[in-house]
């Protein structure tokens, strides 16, 4: 069946870089596998950033390599400056999301790039793409963090959104992504930016949205994405992870809620739900721990569910 909406799974990624347990490697292959014999189509799999900064991440290229020997699934990492993206295509990623912060406080913070900063890296990772034999080339995306609101900021101001989206474009990026790092989005902002970028960068700009459900309203807003026909929503099984550098902003959109939403919708996502429960059974064992959420897991599914 064709698939109607692509779920990518950030677990391995934005999941794991915000707890302190450092899962196994082998842990980490065992997850990607499972979770892509259970039908995800893209699973984001690390960041290719200093392991001193990160050491949750300091396998990231062994495990892109490993997951790229996954026939039919979409690699994807981060990639915050030129150097990550020249090992992410080194090691066979697909996809390469370069988070900018539109607060110009958390950028500095997380990568330690101003705003002109940040727009002369996009620039050299654009001009490096730019360069690689189609066969090989990854789709290059920018990721902009902290679009709805800044925990160190406040309020980002829309227009700042929609302009930084318009110079990345024209830099040469294949796309954007909208980001609520902070978890404070609703759904008329999503309605008002999407449409916004659409506008002045055009409709293939933008296809989809990386949610948090920090304060319980995660899948309102994926709900808009999906009705605004945004093509990929980002989750992570058992809504692990959020940002380190955004105090309080926990809580990633918990992947077993929302294959169960959008399937419930008539939607195809290609994935096998009772699958992806045996995924957060291996997770679990691998991250004892670490608290996983997630109101499907604990209801459990209904009863003749999924109804014809």
């Amino acid at each position: 069946m064709t698939i109607d909406i692509y779920i990518s799974e950030v677990g391995p990624r934005d999941g794991l870089q915000s707890i302190k347990s450092i899962m196994p490697t082998e842990a980490k292959k065992a997850w990607v596998k499972a979770q892509y014999e259970a039908g995800t189509p893209e699973i984001e799999v690390g960041s290719f950033v200093p392991a001193k900064l990160l050491p949750q991440m300091a396998d990231t290229a062994e495990i892109t390599r490993y997951a790229a020997s996954l026939e039919g699934l979409t690699v994807a990492v981060l990639a915050p400056n030129l150097h990550g993206v020249k090992a992410a295509v080194d090691n066979g990623a697909h996809k390469i999301s370069v988070p900018f912060s539109m607060s110009e406080s958390h950028s500095v913070k997380n990568v330690k790039k101003t705003h002109p900063q940040m727009l002369e890296e996009i620039a050299r990772c654009c001009e490096y793409v730019k360069g690689i034999s189609s066969s090989q080339k990854p789709t290059l995306e920018v990721g902009l963090s902290t679009a709805f609101g800044c925990t160190i900021e406040g309020e980002v101001k829309e227009s700042t959104v929609v302009s930084m989206a318009e110079q990345v474009m024209a830099l040469g990026v294949d796309e954007v992504g909208l980001s609520d790092t902070t978890g404070v989005g609703n759904p008329a902002q999503i309605k008002r930016l999407a449409q916004s970028i659409w506008q002045h960068c055009g409709r293939e700009s933008l296809n989809g949205v990386h949610l948090h459900n920090t304060r319980g309203q995660g899948l309102a807003n994926a709900l808009m994405a999906v009705e605004l026909g945004m093509t990929t929503l980002d989750s992570s099984l058992g809504g692990i992870g959020g940002c380190p550098w955004a105090p309080g902003a926990s809580g990633n959109i918990v992947t077993e809620d929302l294959v169960f939403l959008l399937e419930s919708m008539g939607l195809n996502t290609g994935i096998d739900i009772n699958k992806l429960m045996q995924v957060r059974e291996l997770v679990q064992q691998a991250l004892p721990d670490e608290s996983l959420y997630g109101f499907t897991p604990a209801a459990g599914l209904p009863k003749g569910w999924p109804y014809s």
